[in-house]
């Protein structure tokens, strides 16, 4: 399995669902070699074998994979072979030791599963090398990264490259396989959607929520104010800026309400700015990065999870969000949306139909509750083991085509 991060040495939701998918699959029987890019261990990992790719540490910054360009270009790497000033020079230090490894045939693999982008070059020479066959999972493509755009051309080109030479090719929703065919012109036949899901036993539990960790918005909820929240990187894609906007509007009609935004990106100053613009500066409420403690309780202190995403293809963040006891509110572009109902929807870019959905949960405790209810029922019914079977699966149908 190629990848890019595993917690903890992770920035995003793919290192999470890399996690569980291969240990979901290890309780199946598999055997798994999972290859990362960076050199920190994972003593607490005994399910699989983990490769180190490079001597780089890990990095965390922006939801980058574990690597963040700027950051790259700022940093010596003193226990590192050479410099590495971006992303295209460890994913060539990753492919080098693909081959270096593959050198010997009892590494090869029955099946090269490989995550995103980020590994689909190894991925492709991984098959060239072993003739084993090719499965390149996406997670999301750059179309989606870039909000709707086929944003960096370079990127473009490893992903469709990838998707072609895949022998089978996972989409973690149908949204996301509707791009891959739509965008990326690539058979539908050999497009597959397995969806991604949440550990509910690896989560805390909601009745674990320390109030002290945000005392002030605490005191807000006792003042009746409604806690609204999102909890993702700063980029174009995930429609921040319309979030922003959509709650000016809704603060209009009911001041009772405050938006606590986690996470960070190259949006941050941009929407601290909006903040002071549109006048509700003392509305919003930024984190930065968050992990552990804090991050759990951002959950626990929320009461309304909005993914504003323009274009997002699963949203793990959701499960998460409904695990902890919050109501949702998505955008119809977001895929997660396909495995959940007891949620509000809207298009990302109708700010003032989202603005009256957080009017409408803020002012009525019993919609609140209801979808609170209805999502929390629904979220646990998609489990990493039934998902493991599909994968099983689609391995032995690949493997009996490719030796049959």
């Amino acid at each position: 399995m190629l990848g890019w991060e595993l917690p903890p040495h992770n920035s995003g939701g793919l290192g999470v669902a890399c996690f569980y998918m291969a240990k979901a699959l290890a309780e199946k029987g598999a055997d798994i070699d999972f290859v990362v890019p960076y050199s920190e261990e994972h003593p607490n990992i005994d399910f699989m074998n983990i490769l180190h790719a490079t001597k780089l540490p890990a990095l965390h910054k922006f939801g980058n994979g574990a690597y963040d360009p700027v950051v790259l270009k700022t940093r010596s790497f003193h226990n590192a072979p050479e410099f590495l000033p971006d992303i295209k020079s460890i994913q060539r230090e990753y492919l080098k030791f693909i081959e270096k490894h593959l050198e010997d045939e009892d590494n090869w693999p029955d099946v090269i599963h490989a995550h995103d982008w980020l590994t689909l070059e190894a991925g492709t020479r991984a098959k060239e090398i072993t003739g084993a066959p090719l499965v390149s999972h996406i997670h999301a493509t750059e179309f989606d990264r870039s909000g709707g755009t086929n944003g960096n051309p370079d990127v473009h080109h490893i992903e469709y490259e990838g998707m072609l030479a895949a022998d089978k090719i996972f989409a973690v929703s149908q949204n996301t396989r509707h791009v891959i065919v739509d965008k990326y012109k690539i058979d539908p036949k050999k497009v597959e959607v397995v969806y991604n899901a949440v550990e509910p036993s690896a989560l805390a539990s909601p009745e674990d929520y320390d109030e002290q960790t945000y005392r002030y918005l605490e005191y807000l909820k006792s003042q009746g104010t409604t806690i609204i929240m999102t909890l993702t990187r700063f980029t174009v894609q995930k429609g921040l800026t319309f979030l922003m906007e959509s709650t000016a509007l809704a603060v209009k009609q009911n001041p009772k309400i405050a938006l606590l935004l986690v996470g960070d990106g190259e949006q941050s100053n941009e929407l601290i700015e909006m903040a002071a613009e549109y006048g509700i500066a003392d509305k919003i409420f930024f984190t930065g990065f968050l992990r552990g403690k804090r991050w759990k309780d951002a959950y626990g202190v929320s009461d309304v999870f909005v993914m504003s995403s323009v274009n997002e293809p699963f949203g793990l963040t959701a499960l998460e969000a409904a695990h902890f006891n919050n109501a949702l509110i998505i955008s119809n572009q977001s895929g997660v949306g396909e495995v959940l109902s007891s949620v509000l929807r809207y298009d990302f870019w109708d700010t003032h139909k989202l603005a009256n959905q957080i009017v409408a949960v803020s002012s009525s405790r019993t919609l609140l509750n209801q979808l609170k209810k209805g999502v929390r029922q629904e979220y646990a019914r998609i489990s990493w083991k039934d998902i493991a079977d599909q994968i099983m699966d689609e391995f032995i149908v690949v493997t009996g085509e490719k030796h049959g």
